[in-house]
């Protein structure tokens, strides 16, 4: 099997041989380590992208906007992902974007997961009948099965989800009340050893 760091150096140099600057290799190779860190195949579909990449023409994307409808081609999820890394602190008050006809969206994935921790949000992204859940870069939660993912998506919608607790805050006072319990009653005998000056004085 093979490390992370062996996908990272690999991810990187092969980036750099199909024409990006060791910059954006340097971010695409953080992105496959991501990727099959998470369980997806980030390897595989680098692998498909970057034998079409300079057989057909795809989209850079500079400016990132609400609603995202350009020609007949296709964005180009590294050029997305890096613009949207470096967007993203302007992009999260748009709370909903909207993305038409993404190449290899799966690429993209890590970039929002990224974002997702910079900004201290959970980002949801959708992609036709699959979600997924972008949580701070620690983990991404989806209900995409492991069928081959799509090589084009026509439709993708990213939301920003606000920070809210799971539980109610009832719950939390039942909780808090039983935490009570181990909490240590004052004495005199814990006033006279608590921190300060003593009773004595050894100068």
């Amino acid at each position: 099997m093979k490390s992370l760091s062996e996908i990272e150096t690999i991810s990187k140099r092969a980036s750099r041989a199909v024409g990006f600057s060791w910059g954006i290799a340097e971010e695409i190779a953080k992105s496959i380590r991501l990727l099959e860190l998470f369980g997806f195949s980030g390897i595989k579909n680098l692998n498909q992208y970057y034998k079409y990449i300079n057989k057909k023409d795809f989209k850079n994307l500079k400016i990132i906007n609400k609603n995202n409808k350009l020609n007949k081609l296709s964005l180009c999820p590294i050029n997305l992902g890096v613009n949207f890394l470096d967007q993203i602190k302007t992009l999260q008050s748009l709370k909903k974007i909207t993305f038409y006809k993404i190449a290899y969206p799966i690429l993209f994935l890590p970039f929002l997961s990224r974002s997702s921790d910079i900004i201290g949000k959970r980002i949801l992204f959708k992609v036709e009948k699959n979600t997924f859940l972008l949580n701070f870069n620690i983990n991404i939660l989806s209900n995409f099965s492991k069928k081959e993912f799509p090589s084009i998506i026509k439709k993708a919608e990213i939301s920003f989800l606000e920070n809210k607790d799971s539980f109610t805050e009832k719950e939390w006072k039942n909780l808090y009340k039983l935490s009570e319990n181990t909490f240590v009653e004052e004495t005199e005998s814990l006033k006279q050893g608590a921190a300060g000056a003593g009773l004595t004085d050894n100068d």
